[in-house]
């Protein structure tokens, strides 16, 4: 019998504590549910494609029709402005006629407007990029929001759900939803909203699975620490995750959503209170005892760094209008002089301040009626979807060969979806209330942050197309029940005899059965997103409630 060296006894013992290390990282991992994910190549191929398919849908015919349509008539030439001045500027009447004819004049007067310029200087990118002379200059932009947010849920479906095909579904449904694809394809700036809403949210969760498995490496080199064993609980509160760049990320990502639309401030508050709670959990699924105190101390560890640089993001935005002195309010400072702190503040600071102040004022005031207002009560149902234009033509005039002719550009989400999203977030609901899976309170955090903020403010002018701000959640929603269906297929699939049909093929059939029914549907109101010229006949075919006319 040989006796082992000294050195290889040591290389021995070095070889099972890195194992064990290894076991109990793995076991953390685990009980924390950030088990890593290989999609392959096709994690790569279905998304791709289904951006493609995105960009196919939303760019033929951008340039149709030739008109500022609603709210474009805002947006579009105050990008124009920026690019001029820095600022938004006043135009003269009959601007709109000069702005299409490719002569656009504005004056040399500021303007009051009321959202933050971020968006508008994305549209001011198309135009530089394009010209003003064409439609494509101003819609271009929202394009390629649309386009990547059709990517981003396809990736997180993909990573939330540990599933690539689930992915592709988030993805093609997103892609042929005509309330996402009308919005992609005009120069307002919710579509810009949802873009760094869900990238944020994106960010947020690959923080989550990050810091969860830095919390598992911690803990399983110092159990002593606090459940590092995989076995009892620990005394300790866990290791302090400083460096945390995704949450960072997210940071930046949230300021950038509020420099389009300040009612972003309303996703700022819920995943901030949404990652807190992760944190939470966290320290708890690892066994610590002080895992409250500990998920409090991260939770105070992110506001003091999300929020200085989400607010940091947001002024930068407004760069054009600090940088210059002619911006409306710019030099507020100079006719009103601080005092006490407030001598500590910039001037330009200061002005910018009581620039919010004041639009905070006109937005607490805005209840003027309007054709297509609707309640945030009916945003479910799609009560009163927005026509944002439309055009009766004669026979002969235009290419109409039909007695009489329509062109429009209708915001009307895709019912099977629309409607079909409505039954899913009721079943993610129940499924959260039940089982407490914290994907299906994520989905519905985007929900609450996006629609039940508008419930506190009844009186206010509201219409449908604020609501694409949370339709990627829509989107989960529908891919969360999308997996439970597969999820029991599989279940009722292995419970069979060898041979026998599985349950788990009619499972993902009857998925691809709700994307083909949902994507007929998108065929069949298609020339109402797009301003084809269709029969009037036909147009009425598809006006199926009296309040979608």
């Amino acid at each position: 019998m040989t006796r082992q060296t000294p050195i290889v006894a040591a290389t021995d013992r070095a070889t099972s504590t890195e194992a064990a290390l290894g076991a109990r990282r793995a076991r953390l991992i685990r009980r924390l549910g950030a088990e890593p994910f290989r999609p392959g190549l096709w994690g790569v191929w279905i998304p791709a494609l289904v951006t493609m398919l995105a960009a196919a849908l939303r760019v033929p015919g951008l340039a149709r029709p030739h008109e500022l349509i609603f709210d474009e008539t805002y947006y579009a030439k105050d990008a124009y402005a920026l690019l001029q001045a820095g600022y938004e500027l006043s135009w003269p009447e009959e601007a709109d006629e000069a702005f299409l004819a490719g002569a656009p004049a504005p004056e040399d007067e500021a303007s009051f407007v009321v959202h933050p310029p971020l968006g508008k200087w994305l549209i001011a990118l198309g135009i530089r990029a394009v010209g003003a002379d064409s439609a494509v200059g101003w819609r271009i932009a929202s394009v390629v929001a649309g386009v990547l947010t059709v990517l981003l849920v396809a990736l997180i479906a993909q990573r939330m759900f540990r599933s690539v095909f689930l992915g592709g579904v988030a993805g093609v449904l997103l892609a042929v939803e005509g309330h996402h694809l009308v919005m992609s394809r005009a120069a307002l700036l919710d579509i810009f909203l949802s873009l760094f809403v869900l990238a944020a949210f994106g960010a947020l969760l690959a923080d989550r699975w990050q810091g969860r498995r830095r919390l598992a490496a911690l803990l399983a080199r110092a159990p002593e620490a606090g459940g590092g064993d995989g076995g009892c609980a620990g005394s300790g509160r866990g290791p302090l995750l400083l460096w945390r760049p995704w949450r960072l990320a997210a940071a930046v990502l949230l300021g950038c959503a509020t420099s389009v639309k300040l009612s972003a401030l309303a996703f700022v508050a819920v995943f901030g209170v949404l990652v807190v709670l992760w944190d939470l959990q966290a320290r708890r699924a690892a066994g610590l005892r002080g895992w409250s105190s500990a998920g409090l101390r991260d939770g105070l560890l992110a506001v003091v760094t999300v929020l200085p640089l989400a607010a940091v993001t947001y002024v930068i935005t407004w760069t054009g209008w600090l940088v210059t002195s002619g911006g409306w309010g710019r030099t507020w400072h100079l006719t009103h002089p601080a005092e006490g702190l407030g001598q500590l503040v910039p001037g330009p600071l200061r002005s910018l301040w009581h620039y919010h102040v004041s639009i905070l004022e006109f937005h607490e005031g805005l209840s003027d009626g309007h054709d297509y207002a609707s309640s945030p009560w009916t945003w479910p149902f799609m009560g009163r979807p927005v026509s944002m234009h439309y055009e009766s033509i004669e026979a002969g005039s235009s290419g109409c060969g039909e007695a009489a002719c329509s062109q429009a550009v209708l915001d009307l989400a895709n019912p099977v979806i629309w409607w079909g999203g409505l039954v899913a977030l009721l079943v993610v609901v129940a499924l959260w209330l039940g089982r407490r899976d914290w994907r299906h309170g994520a989905i519905l955090s985007g929900v609450l942050a996006g629609w039940a903020v508008w419930l506190f403010f009844p009186a206010r002018t509201m219409f449908f197309f604020y609501t694409v701000a949370y339709e990627p959640f829509l989107i989960l929603a529908l891919v969360a029940v999308a997996a439970l269906v597969m999820r029991r297929g599989a279940a009722r699939a292995g419970r069979r005899r060898p041979g026998r049909a599985g349950s788990s093929q009619r499972a993902a059939a009857l998925v691809l059965a709700f994307v083909l029914l949902a994507t007929a549907a998108s065929i069949f109101f298609h020339p109402l997103w797009t301003a084809e010229l269709i029969p009037t006949d036909q147009w009425q075919w598809r006006m199926w409630l009296e309040s979608w006319v």
